[in-house]
């Protein structure tokens, strides 16, 4: 059995500031630290259920956050930044399910550390197929092309919810309780690290007896629709071919599967920067 573990740092235990979480600040180191710990807790809790291989890919900024000498042997690690699948990296290679570690809520979310979708200056909003999603959602559907079910989350109480709302089934992990968009109960990261390893544990035992969360599958057409910040940014995204302008700030995107809708999105966002 194959294991992708997709990681992201803002629902990782402790977080509740961008600092923690930028290159460069003096608070990141440390959280690089605990983020290898929770996707350590998720290893060996899968591995402990069964699983026999497992990657980690990074998916939060430039893609070197995890500290791979502290990393747990039994995993391989995906890093950097231009793989053709993002954050989702690697779930193409014969991925049988996935596990998110350290997501967060999609822009908008009250009551949800450091929510955002891709990118929280530049992107307010993503709808799939009407559906409005967050990174949750989109990396899900990603992995719903190839027939990769997302069993595991974990973060904030409000990522787990919104998970929970579109992929009935997952195991969610929640390691901090949020009271806004920078403030959160949080747990001593001992307990976080069993809540992940347990959590991990019973997503594994689930998929075995045939109960977990099934591939999040899109039925055609696709589309998606997203709401840029301004008209600046909108101006800028105007250049891909094939965006369709629906009003000042929001584009419509049309292909024939996920993964070239994930492509279409990405180059819209990179053109705003």
């Amino acid at each position: 059995m194959k294991l992708l573990i997709a990681t992201d740092m803002e629902g990782i235990t402790g977080v509740m500031h961008w600092d923690q979480v930028t290159p460069g600040h003096d608070e990141y180191p440390r959280f690089r630290k605990l983020m290898t710990h929770d996707v350590n807790a998720a290893i060996r809790g899968a591995a402990d259920a069964g699983v026999e291989e497992i990657i980690v890919t990074d998916g939060h900024w430039f893609g070197y956050n995890i500290i791979i000498e502290e990393l747990d042997p039994r995993a391989h690690l995906i890093s950097g930044t231009g793989g053709p699948l993002a954050m989702v990296e690697g779930v193409a290679s014969g991925v049988d399910c996935a596990f998110f570690i350290g997501y967060h809520a999609r822009a908008g979310s009250q009551n949800a550390i450091l929510d955002h979708t891709w990118s929280s200056s530049r992107v307010h909003n993503v709808w799939l197929n009407d559906i409005l999603v967050g990174e949750t959602g989109v990396n899900a559907a990603v992995c719903g092309q190839f027939g990769v079910p997302v069993i595991m989350i974990s973060g904030d109480q409000t990522v787990a919810a919104e998970a929970s709302a579109l992929l009935p089934g997952i195991e969610t992990a929640v390691v901090k309780t949020a009271s806004a968009r920078m403030s959160a109960e949080c747990m001593p990261p001992e307990d976080s690290e069993q809540v992940i390893y347990s959590t991990a544990y019973k997503a594994i035992q689930k998929y075995h007896a045939g109960k977990s969360a099934s591939p999040f599958a899109l039925d055609p057409p696709l589309t998606m629709k997203v709401e840029l910040a301004n008209t600046e940014l909108a101006d800028r995204a105007a250049l891909l071919p094939g965006a369709v302008r629906l009003d000042g700030r929001t584009f419509g995107l049309k292909t024939d599967t996920i993964v070239n809708l994930y492509h279409s999105f990405q180059g819209l966002v990179q053109l705003t920067r």
